[in-house]
């Protein structure tokens, strides 16, 4: 039986509904459709019910309104949170396991207007089969990433906005990384994945355990590599910088747009301009696109309005390269959306003495990114080109990532 009708055949069930089962269901339905989060929002006569998928949010469920309660109170007791708060913001965590594979879900709870609000995050244990490869970077830019991780000191920034893949890249170069005659720590919020021989440390703003206190901890335990989830202030990235300088090879992320934009940002964060540029080995700056579903894959001429529409967006040397693209027409294995799965693209901006130079004297990022391209730098546009060309994905999937 196709786990999807196992929600609607519970509902069918009306006032003899199982919460218990249907809860149940709908996890299941969630990973079976490779979403990475559940979403159960109160409306006011009822409860939208969306996954994503993708990175895409799309509705799944309509439950009804009395089933609002019950579902939530059985959300909080899988995670051991308190079922008679309903004013406050709840976060955990709780384990399930479908055919062998087994699945961490994060929760967090929020109160609303119309009633407490749900979002599970599903954590699958996929990130331990991740590599370079697999996650989508082109073989010059692993090879950038690689030569920069096997350094014995130094910073690998990991760049981009939420739900761009940075952690994954960070886990898959800890995962690398972790050959045994080397000591690993890392400090997340939250962590994300267990890996087996690293040291993980979860930040605790009750306990006073932050990434800047948890960072100056961590330094006493003698380790060689250190990843910090994110730099998030001026504290962190002080810290993260002088551990860098004393001989310790440091993986962090941040929110920056692009990868030149990083080193300005850490000018920003009051960090002195000779530490900057003596530190960071790379910036990697990245985007995760949907993939085109390999069994609705069709071939498509590129249009002369399509290539007109696309001018002033993508410079036209990239489009002078484009002769077919692809597209996905919908099929049940990728659910009707055209897509399965996603690939990232990204720049990986290499700290060479060249940008040394520009950052000494504080130089701006776009000049700080002519001199990357110059030097080689693919950017994360050119990079998207590549595989629409390839017929990996679609020139509105860069669009959309890229919010050109």
């Amino acid at each position: 039986m196709p786990t999807e009708t196992k929600v609607q055949i519970e509902l069918a069930r009306g006032s003899e509904v199982s919460v218990i089962n249907l809860v149940n269901s709908l996890i299941e339905h969630a990973h079976s459709a490779r979403a990475s989060d559940i979403h159960i929002d109160p409306r006011a006569n009822s409860v939208q019910v969306r996954i994503r998928v993708d990175g895409v949010l799309l509705d799944s469920y309509t439950f009804p309104k009395e089933l609002h309660s019950p579902v939530i109170s059985r959300i909080k007791v899988l995670t051991s949170l308190r079922t008679d708060e309903h004013q406050a913001a709840q976060d955990g965590r709780f384990r399930t396991s479908f055919a062998d594979t087994l699945v961490d879900i994060r929760v967090s709870i929020v109160p609303t207007y119309y009633g407490e609000n749900a979002v599970l995050r599903l954590l699958s244990d996929n990130a331990s089969q991740f590599s370079l490869d697999a996650i989508g970077f082109s073989k010059p830019d692993q090879e950038k990433i690689m030569r920069a991780a096997r350094r014995p000191h130094g910073m690998i920034l990991s760049t981009g906005p939420t739900g761009s893949g940075k952690t994954t890249t960070l886990y898959t170069l800890i995962k690398l990384l972790n050959r045994g005659d080397n000591s690993i720590i890392t400090i997340e919020d939250p962590i994300e994945y267990a890996v087996e021989g690293v040291e993980q440390i979860q930040v605790n703003t009750r306990t006073g355990l932050t990434f800047a206190d948890g960072l100056r901890s961590i330094l006493r335990q003698d380790p060689n590599i250190i990843m910090v989830g994110e730099i998030r202030d001026t504290d962190t990235a002080s810290i993260a910088v002088n551990t860098a300088l004393t001989g310790h090879l440091l993986l962090s992320t941040l929110h920056t747009n692009d990868a030149a934009t990083t080193l300005p940002r850490l000018l920003d964060m009051k960090i002195e301009p000779f530490l900057v540029a003596s530190t960071v080995n790379i910036a990697i700056a990245q985007r995760l696109v949907r993939t085109i579903c390999t069994d609705c894959k069709q071939k498509k001429v590129f249009s002369a309005p399509a290539r007109e529409s696309l001018s002033g967006t993508v410079p036209p040397h990239l489009l002078a390269n484009v002769g077919n693209v692809y597209e996905g027409k919908g099929c049940k294995v990728c659910g009707g959306t055209g897509f399965k799965g996603r690939t990232v693209i990204g720049e990986v901006l290499v700290v060479d003495d060249e940008i040394r130079e520009v950052m000494l004297r504080k130089g701006s990022a776009s000049e700080i990114k002519q001199i990357a391209v110059k030097n080689g730098m693919t950017t994360i546009v050119e990079e998207g080109v590549r595989k629409v060309i390839a017929g990996d994905t679609t020139f509105a999937e860069i669009l959309r990532v890229t919010h050109e």
